[in-house]
């Protein structure tokens, strides 16, 4: 056997470990984040309080809680191709279908998270139906339609949805264990084992045929429709799976915060979404939990740094302008968009592609080098009288 017929099963193991390696990782990060109330903790600066208190489980539950929105809208976005306005109108469903059922249908907390997870499907599929009927920009457009349409249902009809002042959690149909601040812990666990559900669901639709069709509808719409395949339907199931998983953290947020306001149905929440979805890395699964996790932390962050007295003893020209927890992130914003192309993941991916592009082309010329040297050896040596 040559070297370079040896070469396979090499590759293939090399192939195979690399495959493993974010499955590890990604086991260990979640272990690390369910013992992470058991745990005493601190990072001045980004946590608030020791990790096993309620103030940084609440925020980090938080930070979750977003991440599986953004994840979601990776799906739709990275995957599907979809840019979406309306993407927070199935997250708000979600919200507003739980606390609806608790309070006006009487239904218990499993049961009405079901309703509230079938209510967003339903809503998905009538306005996917009709949103997919163009692209691009029109599609957009659509979708910000319906999101604006959304948002003023909610805020008009003040007897089923609260109106402006919002609609509160009805705790008498909530188990215990999920009620109060004493019980933070176990709706941190709740909101990761949410985070869990959505990473799966995706990487499933990622990994299988509908997820290919998918990409391939985002690439070249036409050489599906060709081959056969509707790429109309494959939108739509898209669609309509990315909201249901919206509307799921949609349910984590309403049982996190005990209610909602009108501004998880408003196309403001759907832009910060795609802020998030874009600073992590677009098409990035583990990118979108970075950037929904970051996003979070700064904005709630940013706010108590605002308010600090450093900020307040600098001059009004540095002053005005930092205490605004906003332009901090906008400007963060910019600078990600300009130096950082493609989102935080997209950066290390092409990195990390690149290094081991080099280490490949390294090894398989040392490979070439010593195959030659020794077909050289064995090659049989004139010999002159």
């Amino acid at each position: 056997m040559t070297l370079r017929q040896a070469r396979g099963p090499v590759e293939r193991s090399d192939s195979g470990i690399r495959r493993l390696v974010p499955v590890v990782i990604g086991a260990a990060l979640v272990v690390l984040m369910a013992m992470l109330p058991l745990l005493n903790l601190s990072l001045p600066g980004i946590l608030p309080t020791p990790t096993y208190m309620a103030g940084t489980l609440a925020l980090l539950s938080l930070c979750m809680v977003f991440a599986a929105l953004a994840l979601s809208y990776n799906l739709l976005l990275g995957s599907g191709g979809m840019l979406s306005f309306g993407h927070a109108l199935y997250f708000g469903a979600g919200a507003y279908g739980l606390g609806i059922a608790l309070e006006h249908f009487g239904v218990p907390l499993w049961p009405g998270i079901f309703v509230a997870l079938i209510g967003g499907m339903i809503i998905a599929l009538v306005t996917g139906a009709v949103s997919m009927r163009v692209s691009g920009i029109p599609f957009a457009m659509v979708t910000l339609a319906f999101a604006q349409a959304g948002s003023v249902l909610v805020r008009r009809n003040s007897q089923v949805t609260g109106g402006e002042e919002g609609l509160s959690l009805n705790t008498e149909q909530v188990p215990d264990f999920l009620i109060g601040v004493v019980n933070t812990r176990n709706l941190y666990w709740f909101t990761l084992a949410v985070l869990v559900i959505v990473y799966l669901v995706t990487l499933w639709v990622d990994t299988s045929r509908l997820g290919h069709l998918a990409r391939a509808t985002r690439e070249n719409e036409q050489r599906v429709r060709v081959l056969g395949l509707s790429p109309y339907r494959v939108r739509l199931i898209v669609f309509v799976i990315a909201a249901a998983l919206a509307s799921l953290a949609g349910v984590a947020y309403m049982l996190l915060q005990s209610g909602t306001v009108p501004r998880a149905v408003s196309a403001d929440l759907t832009i910060t979404v795609l802020v998030m979805v874009v600073l992590g890395g677009v098409g990035f699964r583990w990118g979108a939990i970075v950037g929904g996790v970051l996003y979070t932390l700064l904005d709630q962050r940013l706010t108590v740094l605002a308010g600090s007295e450093v900020i307040a003893g600098l001059p009004d020209v540095l002053r005005i302008p930092l205490s605004e927890p906003l332009f901090l992130l906008g400007v963060l914003f910019i600078v990600v968009v300009m130096f950082l192309p493609g989102g935080i993941a997209g950066t290390i991916d092409a990195a990390v592609r690149r290094r081991r592009g080099e280490k490949v082309r390294g090894s398989l010329r040392g490979l070439d080098d010593a195959e030659h040297a020794a077909e050289t050896a064995d090659a049989p040596v004139e010999v002159r009288a």
